[in-house]
This record gives C-alpha cells, structure tokens and sequence, in this order.
C-alpha cells in the first residue's frame, strides 16, 4: 500500500466512523436498532453498492473474535458486582444449560421444517443460541430495568458467548464426528480454565494499579482495559475460553476499588462503541445482498423456532427453581437479542472448510436483520407492559468528573410518571440518607435547583448525587415514597426491589 492509498483508506475509514456515529444518534432518537445501521453501511459500501470487494472470511473471523473480546471487557468493566452478585447462578445456567437447550431445538426445527443436514443444523443450533453481548449491553444502558433482572441479562450475555463458541467449533470440525464424552470434557475445560485465567488476571491486575503511581492518570484506563484483553489471550493460547476470561477479568477490575473509576468506564465505551461500528460493517461488506433473497424464508422460520420455541424453553428449563416471577422470564424469554456473535460465529465454519457452510452465513445474516427489526423496537414496550419499568427504576448518569470520582459520588436520574405517590412530597419529607440529594429539578423544559420546601410534581426529572456506599438506601428510599407516599414506612413499605 503506497502512502496515498493509506491517506485516502483513513479518509474513507474516518468519514465511514463519523456517519456511523451520527446515524447511531439518529437511531436512538427514533428507536431504530443502530447495529442494523452499522450493517446497511458496510452493505452500501460492498460490492452491490459502492462496489468496495471484500471476500476475505478468514479476515473478517479473526477481527470479529478480536472486537467482541473488546465488547466483552467493554461490559464487564462497566458491570457492577452487586447487580449481579444474586444473579450469578441462575445467569450461569442460562448461559450453559439454556444455551444447550436453544442449540437442540433449534438445531431439530431447521432439520425437520427446512431438510438442513445434521452437521448444518446443528452448527445453525449453535451459532444462534447465544445472546449478543453488544445488543443487550446497548438496550441496558437506555432501558431502566429492575436492577435483578438487568443484572440477569447482562451477565448472561457476558457468559454465554463462550459455550456458544466453543460448540461451534467443535461441530466445525472436518470430518464431523460427535463424541458425547469428549465434548463434555472440552466444554467443562474451556470454561473453567478460562475463568480460572480471568480471575487471576483480574485480581492480580488490581492488586498492581493500587500499588504502582502511574505518571499520567489516562494510562490507569489503558492498562485496566490492558489487562481484560491480556486474559483473553492468555486463555485462548492454552485453548480456554478468552471470551469468559476476559468478561471476568473486566469485572473483578472495574469492582476493585481502582481510581479514575469514571474515566476507566468512559473510555471502554468509547472502545465497545468503536469495536462495534468496526465490526458491524466489516460483517456488512462480507454479505453479497444479491444472494440473500433466497434465504429469507429459511432465516424467518429458523427465527420464529428460536423466538417462540427454544428460547422460552430454555429460559424457563434454567429457572426452575430460581423464584424468578413469570413475566421477567416472558421478558427474558423475549430479550435474548441476536447481532454481531451470531453473524462472526458462522464464518468459522467456512474458515474451517465444511461443505455448504456459506449458506449458514446467509440465513445467519437475514435471521439477525430481520428478528432485531421485531425485537429491538419492542423491548421498551413490553418491559412497560409487564410493569418492569416504573417511576421507581433511578437510571444511572456516567460523568467524567475528577470529583465524584474522589469521593465515590454516583449521579442518578429519576422521572416522575402519573401514578407516582412522589407527586407533592417536599424535598425535605424524602428524608434520602445522608449524603444523598436532590441536586436538579427538569420540569416542563426548565431546570432548576430545588429547595427543602420544592414539592416534587409529575413530570419531573430529578438529578441525584449519591455515594456508592449509599446509594440502595436512597433507591429503596425513593422507591419507598414513590409506592405509598412520604408515609410510606407507617404503611410497612421499606422499598425493597420487586
């Protein structure tokens, strides 16, 4: 490459990042999934579009495991502990005996209603039965879900990308013999090394940055994010699973107390958020959209298996159990968003060379476009109409502020809906535990600082710095006043999350 195409490839390259970002704004305003932007992108720039060709598989394999180690850290560094502390084993099961259960039906409905060979069907079974980690670290960061139930979500999708993967590449394996014993011992293998590596990265990782002074504070972000891609390495040199390794890695990290916590998280996002542009339209220039049209209806069919089928199955085999209610596993059931695993993970089968795999990339492709048009838009609604959005659900804000840093502030906001008892309460009546307060009042468009005699109406967003030490006294608080009003604790209501 000559010195004028790598200036007219960044041009290219930055103007491509540039309308991904502004298209992702764009999306959000209107509700639009923004990975199916990222995707219509690397479309339009393709060989059925602008005409970019770009055929190399093995290439885009590679990048795409390298990007979702990324999102993976991405996740895990802004994942906090206690939201997924009681969660823990009924995500561990979903990501490994759900993603079982969704692999076998999956697998069965592409064989017996679309004639897909063993071999295919089972590698279509497995390619799809992982959430994307990417998709629903996205849907989290703008759905106000009750902490258990986002904190279910988040980490499965954070676990259960490593089954999903290492099935696929043990039915990618030519020629294709399936032992029950060996698989088993495989599986059982890669999990626990990997996570074996990614805890002992982590904490040792932590256990360095506090005791070491770097010279600048914006290394502290690039050797935390380091260390989470150091264990996937780490574990995929011995053939463990890197994607486990490095979502644990990240998470013992981002809860171990390391300063510039704010400017850590920041600058991950900017990562996944790169990654993901990256990623998604490198996948759309991959796909000739000339050869999808004859795999709509098999994507369609394979997708309504997994949506109404295996997923809800799945999810409620792993719960059994749990205590978990009926209409956060219908939510769950309906959650389990597909986008850039899937599409990546259907290339290792065309890298490793099995017959008729190609087609598996096209199906792949259609059934994620077409089930996050179905899916994405809806969450918001659903969640509204199963009553797991409410006035109490406080949204956190991430600031890069040297302050809260230091004194481990947390920044919340809080809307007011109609059926709120919060309507009319003083400030002062609210009784939020110390250090806890109101610090900013939107109301109607204006903002204001409120005072202790400022009564809290309908509409209103409230801003409210807390400490992390703090902060589920004041949620339970707020959430206590929100259900029965400022006498809320005569009445035995102590806020205490559904």
């Amino acid at each position: 490459m000559t010195l004028q195409q790598l200036y007219l490839a960044l041009l290219v390259g930055g103007f491509v990042l540039l309308a991904s970002i502004v298209a992702t704004r764009v999306a959000t305003k209107v509700g639009f999934p923004s990975l199916l932007l990222f995707l219509l992108v690397g479309v339009i720039l393709g060989e059925d579009g602008i005409g970019v060709r770009f055929d190399d598989v093995e290439l885009a394999r590679n990048v795409g495991t390298a990007a979702l180690a990324v999102i993976l850290v991405e996740g895990g560094l802004t994942t906090r502990f206690a939201d997924v502390r009681k969660v823990l084993a009924p995500a561990g099961v979903l990501a490994t005996f759900g993603v079982l259960i969704s692999m076998v039906i999956t697998a069965a409905g592409a064989h017996l209603l679309l004639g897909i060979g063993g071999q295919l069907a089972l590698l279509l079974g497995a390619i799809v039965s992982s959430t994307d980690a990417a998709a629903v670290f996205s849907v989290l960061r703008v759905l106000p879900l009750p902490r258990r139930l986002a904190g279910l979500l988040e980490a499965e999708s954070g676990f259960n990308d490593a089954p999903a993967v290492i099935l696929v590449l043990m039915f990618s394996a030519t020629p294709f013999v399936f032992e029950p014993e060996s698989a088993v011992t495989d599986l059982a293998y890669e999990l626990l090394a990997g996570s074996a590596i990614g805890l002992g990265c982590g904490f040792l990782g932590a256990m360095t940055l506090r005791r070491i002074a770097l010279p600048a504070s914006g290394l502290y972000p690039i050797a935390t994010f380091g260390l989470g891609m150091v264990a996937f390495a780490a574990a995929g040199s011995i053939h463990a699973s890197g994607f486990i390794a490095a979502y644990l890695a990240a998470v013992v990290l981002a809860n171990s107390g390391l300063p510039h916590r704010s400017a850590t998280r920041s600058f991950a996002e900017g990562l996944g958020w790169l990654a993901q542009i990256g990623l998604f339209v490198l996948l759309g220039l991959l796909v000739d959209p000339s050869e999808l049209a004859a795999d709509v209806v098999p994507a369609v069919v394979v997708g309504l298996v997994l949506l109404l089928v295996a997923r809800p199955l799945s999810v409620v085999a792993s719960l059994v159990g749990f205590r978990i209610p009926w209409h956060e596993q219908l939510f769950l059931s309906w959650a389990g968003l597909r986008g850039a695993v899937p599409i990546v993970l259907a290339t290792f089968p065309i890298v490793a060379g099995v017959p008729d795999s190609h087609r598996l990339l096209n199906i792949v492709f259609m059934l994620v476009v077409v089930f996050t048009l179905v899916q994405g838009p809806s969450l918001g609604p659903i969640a509204r109409g199963l009553g797991l959005i409410s006035g109490d659900a406080a949204r956190e804000i991430q600031v890069e502020s040297a302050p809260l840093d230091v004194l481990e502030a947390e920044l919340l906001t809080l809307t007011v809906l109609p059926e709120s008892q919060l309507h009319s309460v003083m400030i002062m009546e609210l009784r939020l535990p110390d250090p806890s307060v109101i610090t900013l009042i939107i109301r109607a468009g204006h903002t204001f600082v409120p005072q202790p005699e400022t009564r809290i109406a309908v509409g209103d967003e409230l801003l409210i710095v807390t400490t992390s030490k703090t902060r589920a006294a004041a949620e339970k608080r707020l959430r206590a006043v929100n259900r029965r009003g400022k006498l809320a604790y005569w009445f035995d209501e102590y806020g205490e999350p559904d």
